[in-house]
């Protein structure tokens, strides 16, 4: 059993920082990549930014000089730094694995709970 447990969130005034972590727990035998993705209420989940077991990352055009992601393969961490915070970033932030539990299995997705962050203007 795979569990994703985010945690971070929070309010802040616009301008401000947070910082996201996900720690992946359960059997695990590999992590191809983590990322986080967001989504506001009236919204679909989008994005925010991806990084690879190699450190390969990707972002959002939304957030590109502001957030920063980042990953710890030992401890099947990954954090996401939020500088710069607007309103607009405002939504549930949720953490996403692609990750194969056995060596003989698929590589499967799994997703945390969410954690709000709510940015004030």
């Amino acid at each position: 059993q795979v569990q994703l447990v985010e945690s971070g969130g929070g309010l802040v005034q616009a301008g401000g920082s947070l910082r996201l972590s996900c720690a992946a727990s359960g059997t695990i035998f590999s992590i191809n990549g983590m990322g986080w993705y967001r989504q506001a209420p009236g919204h679909a989940r989008e994005l925010v930014a991806t990084i690879t077991g190699f450190g390969s990352t990707d972002y959002a055009d939304s957030v590109k000089g502001r957030f920063t992601i980042s990953i710890d393969n030992a401890k099947k961490t990954v954090s996401l730094q939020m500088d710069n915070l607007k309103p607009e970033d405002t939504a549930v932030y949720y953490c996403n694995a692609d990750l194969r539990p056995s060596p003989w299995s698929a590589v499967k997705d799994y997703w945390g709970q969410g954690t709000q962050v709510t940015v004030s203007s």
